[in-house]
């Protein structure tokens, strides 16, 4: 893989359904915008692979397709395990879900507000369908405004509730709203991940960071031309890359904010 072709569009996807609550309505497709993508991604040529295709890759362990796509799903909605995962089922599209354990556990808290969610027992189901899963936190904070005891805790309970759950190796993050530091990949890598997806609405790439992997955020104003360039490895700026001086500019912000107030939902 080399120039155009070592771009690597790895898609971020979290609720699909009709009427999403409000606070996540910007990032939600409906059903029909997400067969469409699908049609554009299959038409395109790519080939879908997990975030575990691309993390043997980084590693040197294994070798990629000419031409892959990864579809990701955070948080861990209502219909993840239901009409979307029928969809990619369909359509045989592998993908990586990363779960909010608090927000899917009985009993238990997050940050994110209220919204129809999956269970925890239905983890097993998304296997059943084709999709790995991965951490997402216990609570989906701005994990780099943490202090380290609590940064170490969402990291590892979710990763254990997963493992419990699930009864293998939880071996994929990803960070809340992309929000990481350098401390927060080193804690990522020593709670024994081996990858961590971030945001940055970039292609990723052959050469970029197994522990702040880019992924472009599907917002619902997104049009099929725009999946279309992504797919061509166009449209969007290509990782590696340092963050811009806005990027560390926000992060000190928000962490002089969080010290004051508390965690504070990341989103």
């Amino acid at each position: 893989m080399s120039g155009r072709a070592a771009r690597i569009p790895v898609l971020l996807y979290h609720a699909v359904m009709d009427d999403p609550p409000d606070w996540i309505a910007e990032f939600t497709v409906t059903p029909r915008q997400f067969a469409d993508q699908l049609d554009v991604i299959r038409d395109s040529g790519r080939t879908p692979v997990t975030i575990s295709a691309l993390a043997a890759h980084l590693a040197g362990r294994a070798p990629l397709p000419p031409r892959p796509v990864v579809l990701t799903f955070d948080d861990g909605f209502a219909d993840l395990p239901g009409s979307t995962a029928e969809a990619l089922a369909e359509r045989a599209v592998p993908a990586t879900a990363y779960l909010t354990t608090g927000a899917i556990t009985p009993g238990r808290r997050s940050l994110l507000p209220p919204a129809p969610m999956m269970s925890l027992d239905q983890a097993k189901l998304l296997e059943e369908y084709g999709l790995e899963v991965g951490g997402h936190t216990i609570s989906h904070p701005q994990l780099d405004t943490l202090t380290p005891s609590a940064l170490k805790r969402e990291l590892v309970e979710s990763k254990a509730v997963l493992e419990d759950a699930l009864g293998h190796r939880i071996d994929h993050l990803a960070y809340p709203h992309g929000y990481n530091s350098r401390a927060v990949r080193t804690a990522a890598r020593a709670a024994g991940y081996e990858t961590a997806v971030a945001v940055r609405h970039a292609l990723s790439s052959e050469r970029d960071e197994a522990y702040r992997i880019a992924r472009l955020i599907l917002r619902r104003g997104h049009t099929l031309a725009d999946v279309g360039a992504w797919m061509r490895g166009e449209g969007a700026r290509a990782a590696p890359y340092n963050d811009s001086l806005r990027t560390v500019g926000w992060r000190l912000y928000r962490r002089t904010r969080a010290a004051v107030k508390g965690p504070v939902f990341a989103g």
